[in-house]
């Protein structure tokens, strides 16, 4: 891996604009299961869930149909306060500090990227760390779902509180795609990394990016058009991002 990070920081040192697109694969690493893999979120067999796919009990559907059933597995499965930032967040964190990483495009809701420093941060599926009222549209702190002993949360005004995150049915955040369509299209340099490019229409996002170089860091192949500059590298993203930061002198 020594070759790879190697080289991966002579292309960033070419790169004037360095944007980063991950996924699930960042935050396993923090001990947050991903959705895919044998160990991941999709394959944790719950009594209380079994009889549901998963895709349904993160759907607008569940939501508005079963609320019960919604809320009590958001309340198992996506509350990550307790979670910390790993190096690969870490990481990322530095380069923007240095000014080379234009901004970070994730599909976590985790909010680890910002809780390790970042400040330009596309969440294109949202955040389990904002909530909302349906109806009337107060916002409420990210422990209140968490923390409230109804079973379905209400507002004062009657309404249903939700977490601010993108359910299966529900449409993306406008301000949050046009922002990470923008930073993707003006890179130079693109990093992918801890996604395996399943989840559409975010998988698309990647095809705006008109740049030299593109790595790809992910233990498993991902399908995604080569550039002419394409590094590749099977291995865990917070290695990897580890490795590089001792090689350019940046403490995590």
């Amino acid at each position: 891996m020594e070759e790879e990070a190697k080289k991966l920081i002579e292309w960033m040192d070419d790169s004037k604009s360095v944007v980063f697109f991950g996924g699930a694969g960042v935050s396993t690493e923090s001990g947050i299961p991903d959705f895919r893999s044998k160990d991941g979120l999709y394959n944790q067999h719950d009594v209380r869930f079994d009889k549901y796919q998963p895709e349904y009990l993160l759907s607008h559907s569940c939501l508005v149909y079963e609320p019960k059933v919604y809320y009590e597995f958001h309340r198992q499965k996506m509350d990550t306060r307790g979670i910390e930032p790993n190096n690969a967040h870490k990481y990322l964190a530095a380069l923007e500090e240095t000014g080379k990483l234009k901004g970070i495009v994730t599909q976590n809701i985790d909010g680890l990227h910002q809780k390790a420093g970042s400040k330009v941060v596309y969440e294109i599926h949202g955040s389990a760390l904002r909530n909302y009222c349906m109806s009337c549209g107060k916002e409420y702190p990210d422990d209140y779902i968490f923390e409230s002993n109804e079973p379905i949360p209400k507002c004062s005004c009657g309404g249903t509180i939700r977490p601010d995150i993108t359910l299966y049915e529900e449409g993306l955040p406008e301000d949050q795609v046009s922002g990470a369509i923008d930073a993707i299209s003006q890179a130079d340099m693109l990093i992918i990394g801890g996604t395996s490019l399943t989840v559409y229409p975010a998988a698309s996002f990647i095809n705006y990016f008109r740049g030299r170089y593109l790595v790809i860091i992910n233990e498993s192949d991902i399908p995604v058009k080569r550039a002419e500059n394409t590094l590749i590298i099977k291995e865990k993203i917070g290695k990897v991002f580890t490795k590089v930061a001792k090689l350019q002198g940046i403490t995590l």
